[in-house]
């Protein structure tokens, strides 16, 4: 049976028609003080960790579409700026997942600039959190837990043991709280941001998961509402609306050729022994 928050399905709509606010605060289930013990909680991190690796082995075996929407809000909430680009993600011949473009008009974002590391976050950091070959450079820390529609979840505090230096390094980390099924102990809600900064910002997010072929929680819908105070003084209001969905596995495709030239190297089989000729009897 498929497994789900029915807030991933509603947030869209609701993202649609209102910013979030003082609704979305009520929204937010409550944090539960549930005690676990230590060995307990290192079992659901070790358990998570090893997850959240074979999450991403299978995902790189999925294509899917992805919807991303950034804008910029003025005064009276009109909108005053957008990036906009809506893409397949598909495999090509040789297996190699690569992005296709079905629509991408003109920015008109002049508040901020997209960086490439604001792509880069819109494919991993914003959509999935945590990267594979990182999860060891994590702090885990158990807030308790926590009943969301019909999931009973642990809650994480998660933060990168060594932030790196955004002048000398361009890696991306994730710094925030994730929600984890206590059943299929995956990822089924993140809300943070990526960091280091540096000169640059970025909103805080939230990402919400559905099971996909009744196995992963693959992302569906990001969802951000943020004022971003750059070091100059200036504040930009940023909302962000990434949708994702078709996923569909891929199937290595198989092709037979006919080669009329082929050359028989099958093993050659053992000629039969003669039997001598049979006499005939003379007749009586």
């Amino acid at each position: 049976m498929k497994r789900y928050l029915t807030s991933s399905l509603t947030a869209v709509v609701v993202a649609l028609v209102c910013a979030l606010g003082a609704q979305a605060q009520e929204a937010e289930s409550h944090l539960r003080n549930v005690p676990l013990p230590a060995a307990e909680v290192d079992r659901i991190v070790h358990t998570l960790t090893a997850k959240e690796t074979q999450f991403r082995a299978a995902l790189n075996q999925y294509g899917f579409k992805r919807d991303a929407v950034v804008q910029t809000i003025g005064w009276g909430s009109q909108i005053t700026g957008e990036y906009h680009r809506v893409s397949r993600f598909v495999f090509d011949d040789g297996g190699q997942r690569f992005e296709r473009i079905i629509a991408f008009p003109l920015p008109t974002i002049q508040e901020v600039t997209i960086s490439t590391e604001d792509i880069e976050d819109l494919g991993g950091v914003q959509t999935f959190a945590l990267e594979a070959d990182k999860l060891a450079q994590y702090n885990f820390t158990y807030a308790g837990k926590e009943k969301i529609d019909e999931l009973d979840l642990y809650v994480f505090d998660v933060a990168p043991k060594v932030l790196p230096d955004p002048k000398k390094s361009k890696e991306r980390f994730f710094q925030g709280r994730i929600w984890v099924d206590d059943q299929d102990l995956q990822i089924v809600k993140v809300k943070g941001k990526g960091v280091p900064e540096g000169v640059q910002r970025y909103p805080v997010f939230e990402t919400y998961r559905e099971q996909i072929d009744g196995k992963y929680w693959f992302p569906t819908y990001t969802y951000a509402d943020d004022q971003l105070v750059f070091p100059a003084g200036n504040i930009v209001h940023l909302r962000m609306r990434i949708t994702f969905g078709n996923y569909e596995r891929y199937k290595a495709k198989v092709r037979i050729i006919e080669d009329d030239n082929v050359v028989d190297q099958s093993e050659p089989k053992p000629t039969p022994t003669p039997l001598p000729p049979t006499k005939k009897k003379p007749p009586q």
